[in-house]
């Protein structure tokens, strides 16, 4: 399998940025908070750089949580762009659990065409998109060989096991869960924070990520991108179609993201 130049170059940007947030993790940094009272640190900052320094060469433009976004009457005529959380999981990060990611994706016409997120604790990512499929590597795998495995999909065995978050938990979700146990499917539930339940969406550990609290583009495009080139996908709940981005609003609606559109069929 040969990786375009520019998947190339988000994947670097996304180890280079979790090797920089790591040194910060292993420090007694403090958070500040931002105007809508999310927290914000050293790491997100940091990292936005490194990952603006390798992505602005590419000429493409960006959406960056971290960084002033372009009035919609301009990104309206984007083509590409990038989608970018420097440090998904901050809540996560300033509780020091481990469970933040990296997060990029590059974005054709409003659809995810490939995505990445970096595990930095874990030193591993997972990467994607339609036209390649999915793949799995760790940071020393990557800068010494440039080596990846692909992530091979598994079929759903009537065995379903959700995912959700950490630090936005619903009670929406828990009546989810309840549905699906009344459907007489064997239901199992876990917990984690950030865009690595991704990781656990790929790998077959859980199969649905259901989302009924709000989210931004960055905190999903990567995972659906990813999702899309293993057969899964991330779908809004109304319209049952997957997401879009680089919209007028940066929000994204409520939405399920499966591990295997054959889901679809359960849910």
């Amino acid at each position: 399998m040969v990786i375009q130049p520019l998947f190339i170059t988000a994947i670097n940007a996304a180890i280079q940025a979790s090797i920089e947030i790591n040194k910060i993790y292993e420090t007694q940094f403090e958070a500040q908070f931002k105007t809508d009272g999310s927290p914000v640190t050293l790491a997100d900052i940091a990292s936005s750089k490194i990952i603006l320094k390798w992505l602005i060469p590419t000429s493409i433009p960006i959406i960056d949580e971290e960084q002033v976004h372009a009035p919609f009457a301009e990104r309206r005529y984007w083509e590409y762009c990038w989608c970018v959380d420097p440090l998904d999981g901050t809540k996560e990060f300033v509780k020091k659990n481990g469970e933040f990611a990296v997060n990029i994706a590059l974005i054709h016409q409003g659809a995810p065409v490939f995505g990445v997120i970096a595990s930095p604790v874990e030193r591993t990512l997972i990467f994607g998109g339609a036209s390649i499929g999915g793949f799995t590597s760790t940071f020393k795998a990557w800068e010494t060989s440039c080596d990846f495995q692909p992530i091979q999909p598994q079929p759903f065995k009537k065995e379903l096991t959700l995912i959700a978050s950490a630090s936005h938990h619903t009670f929406s979700v828990l009546q989810y869960v309840e549905k699906l146990s009344k459907n007489h499917l064997n239901t199992q539930f876990i917990q984690k924070g950030s865009s690595l339940k991704f990781f656990e969406l790929t790998h077959n550990i859980a199969q649905i990520y259901p989302r009924f609290a709000p989210t931004m583009e960055w905190d999903v495009a990567a995972g659906q991108a990813i999702l899309e080139g293993m057969g899964g996908g991330v779908f809004d709940v109304e319209t049952k179609t997957p997401l879009s981005y680089n919209k007028e609003s940066l929000l994204n609606p409520h939405f399920l993201a499966l591990s295997d559109v054959s889901l679809t069929t359960w849910i």
